[in-house]
């Protein structure tokens, strides 16, 4: 299983780094569902959708956009996609992949979004493969210790949804919402 797994990453990442040379990102569109209905394919899902809504969420995002917060005690815009990269690599952790370093803070906020994007992508890979056997393998990393599989679900997985759906908002407060025709449903912007 570990070989197959490795095979899959080093396959996608060959596809990731030709989706960057040639300016398209994973996610521009919800990829077609799985073929069978499995505990991983499920949870794959889930990261396939937070996936296209992030991409939509960070597509024509200005340079002043990044600045926006609502109020002095909430992270901007910037801070906040820096937040959800970070949640994307807490992700690979927990499936036992290593993670590149998080850019800093100045890094150039396309570099944020494809490296966040990627990692979605690689994250749904593995999981697409995983069978329930192969879920309780992962674990969260918490300090000296690690927690079960099921707190992705409700940690890293479920607030990076959450953040994604503020920058839809305080992007629309910003004088610049998400691109008309998008379609969260149907994962297709027309």
């Amino acid at each position: 299983m570990k070989n197959k797994l490795l095979l899959i990453v080093c396959l996608l990442g060959l596809h990731l780094s030709l989706w960057a040379q040639e300016g398209n990102l994973p996610y521009r569109q919800l990829p077609a569902p799985p073929a069978s209905l499995t505990a991983g394919a499920v949870v794959a899902r889930m990261v396939d959708g937070l996936g296209f809504r992030y991409y939509w969420a960070t597509e024509g995002l200005r340079e002043q956009d990044y600045d926006y917060r609502p109020a002095a005690d909430v992270r901007s815009i910037k801070e906040t996609l820096q937040h959800i990269y970070g949640l994307s690599q807490f992700m690979l952790k927990a499936l036992h992949q290593e993670v590149a370093d998080q850019p800093g803070m100045e890094a150039a906020m396309r570099v944020v979004r494809q490296q966040t994007l990627q990692n979605l992508a690689t994250a749904s890979a593995i999981l697409q493969q995983a069978d329930e056997q192969t879920l309780y393998t992962f674990t969260l990393p918490r300090g000296d210790t690690s927690l079960p599989f099921w707190y992705v679900l409700n940690g890293p997985l479920a607030d990076a949804i959450y953040h994604t759906g503020q920058v839809v908002a305080f992007r629309r407060a910003a004088g610049n919402p998400v691109p008309a025709g998008v379609s969260v449903l149907m994962g297709t912007k027309k």
